[in-house]
């Protein structure tokens, strides 16, 4: 199974899913606030070459979502896989920042 963490940094964090040494990660930081809910910037997706194909990414990106979801976050897509991501899912406007 593929099991995400969620790590927080002072100004923002990661998801990570890590397999035999190798990290993949999806990054973001803190980027104010809409309408009383914290924006969070969605910009940079990294999955190694040992683990592409595999839908890291993808899973990755659910996470993200997911967390939105339950902390009250707006999105702001700017890893262009982020991008592409929410252009396929339209059911995922309620996170996604103006």
């Amino acid at each position: 199974p593929i099991t995400i963490e969620h790590e927080q940094t002072g100004h923002g964090g990661r998801f990570v899913y890590r397999n035999a040494g190798h990290e993949a990660e999806l990054t973001y930081e803190q980027a104010g606030a809409e309408n009383g809910a914290p924006r969070i910037s969605a910009d940079h997706t990294f999955v190694p070459d040992s683990m592409r194909g595999k839908g890291i990414a993808a899973r990755l990106t659910d996470a993200l979502v997911a967390t939105a979801r339950q902390e009250g976050w707006k999105i702001v897509p700017h890893c262009s896989y982020v991008v592409a991501a929410f252009q396929r899912h339209p059911d995922w406007n309620d996170v996604l920042a103006n």
